[in-house]
């Protein structure tokens, strides 16, 4: 199932639009990365897929069971563990008692945390936390996850270790994936294709398909990405002016 985006505009009361006319088609099992500058409306769109927010114009396709959804900040329950914080996302979404103890710790072990089940999260580092955020949001069992700029609060070597961890996961499951995000080089590493939003309105001006020969090519991937930072700032630059 993949989805589909025609014509999506998005406006809050009588104010200026923040979304114009967004098409993208992004199919099952697609690693997409969804690039902009801040305030570009990126969050939104995801908001709209999620089914949090109704589009204004235009129409859009997803999954019948809908999209699970990663927000940078963790949002874990200081007063439950690891394991009890997925084991009420499970609840929430039906799962017999039974079951969810022992489907907790599966998805614990996916994000390699199955030491930590009966840790809380102040005793987890952030991107510990993280990942137990990411295994809640894969205990929806949704085919489309989409994840807002879910590590950018987090120092670069731990991002790094992350962005692998999060590759393996979905090469594992198998999931689509609309990782949001302003950080280029991040674009580059995760997504199979880069999708670059204008400044508002945002739309879809350009895209880019990495493909794994580039990931693995230092100097191809750091040239990609200088393209794509060039292209970033003469958005930010048009929309300044």
């Amino acid at each position: 199932m993949t989805v589909v985006l025609e014509n999506l505009g998005k406006r809050f009361g009588a104010g200026a639009p923040v979304l114009d006319s967004v098409n993208a088609t992004i199919a099952q099992g697609e690693f997409v990365a969804l690039l902009g500058a801040s305030g570009c409306g990126k969050s939104t769109l995801l908001n709209i897929i999620a089914g949090l927010e109704r589009p204004t114009a235009g129409a859009l396709e997803v999954p019948a069971d809908g999209a699970a959804f990663m927000f940078q900040d963790a949002a874990l329950y200081p007063w439950l563990t690891a394991r009890a914080n997925i084991e009420l996302a499970l609840k929430l979404r039906g799962v017999p008692k039974a079951e969810r103890r022992a489907r907790a710790v599966e998805l614990l072990d996916l994000v390699h945390l199955g030491e930590a089940a009966d840790k809380r999260p102040h005793e987890l580092s952030g991107g510990m936390r993280q990942r137990v955020a990411l295994a809640r949001a894969l205990s929806q069992d949704r085919q489309v996850l989409l994840m807002d700029e879910p590590f950018a609060a987090l120092d670069a070597i731990t991002r790094d270790l992350l962005h692998e961890e999060l590759t393996r996961i979905w090469r594992e499951t198998g999931r689509t994936i609309i990782f949001v995000t302003h950080n280029v080089r991040e674009a580059v590493r995760l997504g199979q294709r880069v999708l670059l939003l204008s400044s508002r309105p945002g739309r879809v001006v350009a895209e880019w398909s990495v493909p794994d020969a580039t990931k693995h090519d230092a100097a191809a991937a750091a040239a990609l990405t200088a393209e794509l930072t060039s292209r970033l700032r003469q958005e930010i630059a048009r929309h300044a002016k």
